[in-house]
């Protein structure tokens, strides 16, 4: 186990090196002068001149690259072109958010998904599987934007009036204050110091930074403001894994073993949960490490349309501005998550099939 562990985050390490690279690339290859995009179109080439030698763009850019890797190595992210403040503050700022919307939405989809495509398999050719495909297609079918202005006008206008209205923008309402569970507790932490950083970085995700305090308050309104932006973001990844559930229960349920369950005068719900299920989960936890991707994705989106100061919106903003270190930051920031998160998938593989285990 420890031996796969260490193979497996070992061929991470050109991956992350290779999106590294690639990221850094991109970023420059952005169409668009960065000194224009901030200063305006009728900026001096003198103005532009020296803007662009504070912020180190006259150098080649393979110089440019090491000293980018030289600042990754300290923990740095260098400086926001835009914003002139350290990219790493501004990604424990954002990061929490998206984080905390993502895993919201894969818990959203997860949870829902998977039922439907067991209770679909079992009930093949039914009204139950009709219906449930129907829904899954169309639910992949839907864009992110068109669907989250749809949820938006649908919850927060046509139903205002009603017990289901749900507030279509932000993360918290006015007047509702999440206090940091390290000034709650008064843990007396420096600030700038890393430990600092880190518990900065957890309280900014609201609904843990509330448990940990016990604010039910502030509790019930991030998961009221969370639940539009999770179902927006959440369809598609939902309609996938449904589909996916299906196709690999249909065909574990074909098996000879099934059979001989069954025969053996097994509870059917024992033959499906125990027996099936079980064997189905490779290829569900793959396509379910996969749709990380998906979120990640389709945050930029979400986050524009409902109004939420994460990484996704930020990400829109600095390709906008030409922001390099933002881009790259998050950019990065994401395509780390997303290895790590099927790294995490890979390692289930040995709990879930210990055949793994042993080749």
């Amino acid at each position: 186990m420890i031996q796969y562990a260490i193979r497996r985050i070992l061929l991470s390490i050109p991956v992350v090196f290779g999106i590294l690279l690639v990221t850094f690339v991109l970023a420059r290859s952005i169409p668009g002068d960065p000194c224009k995009a901030m200063l305006g179109e009728k900026a001096s080439a003198e103005v532009c001149e020296r803007f662009t030698r504070e912020h180190g763009l006259d150098k080649p850019i393979y110089v440019q690259f090491l000293i980018y890797l030289k600042e990754i190595s300290r923990g740095e992210f260098g400086m926001s072109i835009r914003f002139s403040r350290p990219v790493t503050q501004i990604l424990i700022e954002r990061l929490p958010t998206t984080i905390e919307l993502g895993l919201t939405a894969l818990v959203f989809a997860t949870i829902v998904g998977i039922p439907m495509g067991v209770f679909s398999a079992v009930r093949r050719n039914s009204a139950i599987d009709v219906a449930t495909m129907i829904g899954a297609n169309t639910g992949v079918s839907m864009p992110v934007y068109w669907l989250g202005l749809m949820l938006a006008y649908l919850f927060a206008l046509v139903l205002k009036d009603t017990p289901f209205w749900l507030p279509p923008s932000g993360r918290l309402s006015a007047g509702v204050v999440s206090i940091p569970f390290y000034e709650v507790f008064n843990l007396g932490l420096t600030k700038g110091a890393f430990s600092y950083q880190l518990a900065d970085f957890f309280s900014n995700m609201l609904i843990l930074n509330s448990i940990i305090t016990g604010d039910w308050k502030v509790l019930g309104d991030a998961i009221t403001h969370l639940i539009l932006p999770s179902l927006a973001l959440g369809t598609i990844p939902l309609s996938i894994i449904a589909r996916m559930t299906r196709s690999s229960m249909l065909e574990v349920l074909r098996q000879d073993y099934i059979r001989t369950a069954r025969a053996k005068g097994l509870f059917e719900r024992i033959v499906i949960l125990k027996h099936a299920f079980r064997n189905a989960l490779l290829p569900i936890a793959t396509i379910i490490g996969l749709q990380v991707g998906t979120l990640f994705a389709g945050a930029v989106l979400t986050e524009s349309i409902f109004s939420i100061a994460g990484v996704g919106r930020m990400l829109f903003e600095a390709i906008t501005a030409r922001d390099f270190p933002i881009v790259q930051a998050f950019t990065v920031a994401i395509a780390v998550g997303y290895v790590a998160v099927n790294l995490i998938v890979d390692l289930s593989y040995v709990f879930i099939d210990p055949r793994i285990k042993l080749e």
